[in-house]
Order: structure tokens, then C-alpha cells, then sequence
């Protein structure tokens, strides 16, 4: 099936709410030079929840929503999102995946959001059938400093856009709209984890799912080790697939966290013992327990568990601790 309608326009409406509302939302607003607009969301504003919200769903290309909710544990509650994503290979993949590396002179950043699909620099396309044309170009960084003009002009040239037609919305790891809006991940790094397993993407119909949400530190390295623990001990995917059985079975414990040979450590531990962010298991990167519904056969199968000993370790305990499996 076709979705007839342009991931850009529907994110700058949500770009546009934004900076409409900047006072509200605790966000700066800025316009360079060229006449690219970049929001400050969380590198030298304070930024919220609500903004990360947003921040979110423009990643999301506006193909999904993002709400707040509690979630209890056993010993302890924390607030989370919940995502709901009815195209989640577009917004998912094509949108919200942090795909696109941004290196320009000294300035580095992850690139999500919709521009990935002007720009299409990304290995990723040539599995995605898709194509879009925009005048407009919006794209999420995350990122410890602020874009230049020498930044807007990359990216504008790789969207084949004029650079007052682009939108930067930013914030870093550490900070409330980085917490946020890395949650609201919790779908996508599912969604990747079944591409990276052979799993054809175009059979899964729609995605949910809920994680905590990281408490902000202003420490990027343990900022990083939180809001991924979030996603790996704590995020829960809900997908609907249609499909075989077969197809399902043959992937269903390989999906989760748990499988990775990497398992059993807060992220932040592990990304010291390796000094190397790439060095780290891919296959670590994904929810903590998977849901899938098959309609074709009506079936339900469900992988993987939360790990709340090691939610406790890594978001209230700030000493080095043992790898353990649960």
C-alpha cells in the first residue's frame, strides 16, 4: 500500500508549532544568516518534556504520535512515552532513524527526520521503496552544539533545497528533550533490529510501544548509557505483522536485547570497556521485550523481559556493578 503524502510538509506544520510556541515549550529560536531556521531544543535552552514530544514526531515525519504515561515496576515507577506508529517503515525507517552521520569541520551530529529522505546518503534507501519531492526540508539533530551556516549549507545542498527552506530542530543527549525524544525510539530500534535479522519490513503493519524516560544528567557519556539502558531494560515493541508463522518463529529470540553477547551491563560500562561506541554488539540495540501479533494466522509470540535490576543500576546507582543475566 501507498501513503500519498509528503513526510516534509507534515513535519514542518509540527516545526512551525514549535516556533510558534517557543516561549511555552522553553525553546530558543534562531535564524541564520542564509535564512535557515534552527530551534535550540536542548543544547543552551533549557527545553521540556512537551517539546520533546514534538521533537519526536517531527522524527517521526508525523506519522506517529507520542504521549506521556507512568510506567510501574516492581520496585519503583517512571514516567515514559507510549509511540504508536500506523506506517512504521516510513516513520520508523524512513523518517526516525538516526542514519544520517553529519560531520562538517568541527561540528558532528546524528541527523533524523525526514530530510534523510531528500538527501537519501544512507545505505537504508535502497531497502525502502519510497520516494519524495520537497521544496522543504526538516531535519532532528541530536548534538552537543548548535548548526552554523557552514551545517545548514551541507545539509541544504544534500536535499537539493535552498537553505531558508530548511528547518534544524537540535538537542543534545543530556537534556530533557534528549531523553524524550531517544524513548520515543522504542518502535524504530525493534523495526531495525528485525531489518538486520532478514525480516521483511513491508510485512509488519503498524507499531506500538513504551519506555521510560532517561532522568536527564549533564554528563553526555552516562546520558548516552541511560537512554539507551531505557530502551534495552526497559522499552517494550508491539508490532502487527502479516506474515507466516515460520517467518516469525525464526527470529522471535533473536529480537529483543537479551540476545546480544553484550547483554547484562549498563550501557555506560560497556561503552568504557570497549572505548568505542561502533565496537559495542549491534544486535544489543533493542527493546527490551517484543510483542508480535500475526494477523494471518491470529497467533501472538512474545520475547525478552524487562530487566529492572539493571534500570536500577543504571538510572539510581552510581557504582560499578557486575554483569548479570536475568
Amino acid at each position: 500500500m501507498k501513503l500519498n503524502i509528503n513526510l516534509n510538509h507534515n513535519a514542518r506544520k509540527l516545526f512551525d508549532y514549535i516556533v510558534a510556541n517557543s516561549e511555552f515549550l522553553k525553546v530558543k529560536v534562531i535564524t541564520l544568516s542564509n535564512g535557515t531556521t534552527v530551534i535550540d531544543a536542548g543544547v543552551e535552552s533549557v527545553g521540556s518534556w512537551t517539546a520533546g514530544k514534538y521533537f519526536a514526531e517531527i522524527c517521526l515525519g508525523g506519522l506517529g504520535s507520542v504521549q506521556f504515561i507512568q510506567i510501574p515496576l516492581k520496585e519503583f515507577s517512571l514516567p515514559g512515552v507510549q509511540v504508536v506508529v500506523d506506517w512504521p517503515v516510513l516513520g520508523c525507517m524512513a523518517s526516525q532513524y538516526a542514519g544520517w552521520k553529519i560531520e562538517v569541520d568541527n561540528y558532528l551530529a546524528m541527523g533524523s527526520g525526514p530530510a534523510r529522505l531528500l538527501a537519501r546518503v544512507e545505505k537504508l534507501f535502497s531497502q525502502i521503496d519510497y520516494q519524495e519531492e520537497s521544496s522543504t526540508a526538516v531535519i532532528a539533530l541530536e548534538s552537543s552544539g548548535l548548526p552554523g551556516i557552514g551545517v545548514a549549507q551541507f545539509i541544504a545542498e544534500k536535499c537539493h533545497i535552498k537553505p531558508e527552506n530548511l528547518s534544524i530542530i537540535v538537542a543534545s543527549t543530556d537534556s530533557l528533550v534528549g531523553s524524550v525524544q531517544i524513548a520515543a525510539r522504542v518502535v524504530e530500534t525493534g523495526l531495525h533490529k528485525m531489518l538486520e535479522l532478514g525480516f521483511d519490513l513491508n510485512k509488519i503493519l503498524t507499531g506500538s510501544g513504551t519506555c521510560p524516560i532517561a532522568p536527564v544528567i549533564k554528563n553526555p557519556l552516562k546520558a548516552i548509557g541511560r537512554t539507551n539502558d531505557c530502551i534495552l531494560y526497559g522499552g517494550e515493541a508491539y508490532y502487527t505483522v502479516e506474515g507466516t508463522d515460520s517467518e516469525i518463529t525464526q527470529i522471535l529470540n533473536r529480537i529483543p536485547a537479551s540476545s546480544s553477547k553484550d547483554y547484562g551491563l549498563p550501557f555506560y560500562e560497556l561503552f568504557k570497556r570497549y572505548q568505542d561506541f561502533y565496537k559495542i554488539d549491534p544486535l544489543l540495540f533493542s527493546p527490551a521485550r517484543i510483542t508480535l501479533n500475526n494477523i494471518s494466522s491470529g497467533k501472538v509470540f512474545q520475547a525478552g523481559q524487562i530487566n529492572e535490576r539493571l534500570l536500577t543500576i543504571s538510572l539510581f546507582q552510581e557504582s560499578e556493578s557486575s554483569p548479570m543475566k536475568m
